[in-house]
């Protein structure tokens, strides 16, 4: 916009400069036999059509400049706020899931220090309790690390060639216990499938998917796990029979929490 005045300005004043040359050397020459010219009125006219000319000028220049710098800046601070506001919720979802086993440790000690009658078998109970929630902090602490580090690119891990029937083999040993106690029967039909990839990563996707479905599934129900390859890619599918996922959900599947 700076610009843009001064070059009305520079316009402007030539313009005007050549108008009272003109009106000066009419003024010379009074002493000649008069010769039609330019008469003040219409100079003073010319003079304020110009400037109105310039100021119109620069007004369409200016809001055309500012509604162009609204849409750019809005195109440009989009991202910037979508990823301050992801960044707002992982904070907000990762505090909530910390603080649930806190809360949980917290209280199940404060409990057992007002009991009187605490023996030491009863002690012993409530470290082993206390011990699994340090565990699942842990873990989760692990996991908030590993989100951190995915996005960037931080992990150097090297794709190797493996099976994807051993990365089903060894997700699901991981969660035959909590599929035994809900007597739930896991079916894997995966075979010979090979791929390039990182394998523990690959074991803790499965291990997500299996313990989603375990926790989701009726008693004595079935959780099936099948693979088909497709050119470069292995279609990978775990089919059970829970209550599925509300269709107001679905477009949040792939959030982190």
């Amino acid at each position: 916009m700076l610009i843009s005045l001064s070059f009305s300005a520079m316009i402007y004043r030539g313009a005007t400069f050549e108008l009272n040359r003109i009106e000066r050397i009419q003024r010379v020459r009074l002493s000649f036999p008069p010769r039609p010219g330019i008469e003040p009125e219409i100079v003073e006219e010319t003079k304020r059509r110009i400037a109105l000319a310039l100021a119109s000028l620069n007004l369409i220049i200016l809001g055309v400049s500012g509604a162009a710098g609204y849409f750019l800046a809005g195109k440009t601070l989009k991202p910037i706020s979508e990823m301050l506001e992801n960044q707002k919720k992982f904070v907000s979802d990762a505090s909530h899931e910390l603080r649930t086993p806190l809360t949980s440790l917290k209280s199940e000690i404060e409990v057992n220090l007002r009991d009187k009658n605490l023996d030491l078998r009863g002690a012993k109970k409530v470290l082993a309790s206390n011990l699994e929630e340090v565990n699942n902090l842990q873990n989760l602490s692990d996991k908030l690390i590993k989100l951190t580090r995915y996005p960037k690119g931080g992990n150097n891990f090297l794709p190797i060639k493996i099976s994807l029937s051993v990365i089903a083999k060894e997700a699901t040993s991981k969660v035959s216990s909590l599929a035994e106690s809900k007597k739930i029967e896991i079916t894997n039909k995966i075979r010979n499938i090979t791929l390039e990839g990182e394998k523990e990563s690959l074991v803790e996707l499965f291990v997500i998917f299996l313990d989603n479905a375990i926790k989701y599934s009726p008693r004595g129900g079935n959780i099936e796990l099948t693979a088909v390859k497709t050119d470069s890619r292995a279609v990978i599918s775990f089919v059970d029979h829970g209550l599925g996922i509300d269709k107001e959900d679905i477009p949040h599947i792939f959030d982190r929490f």
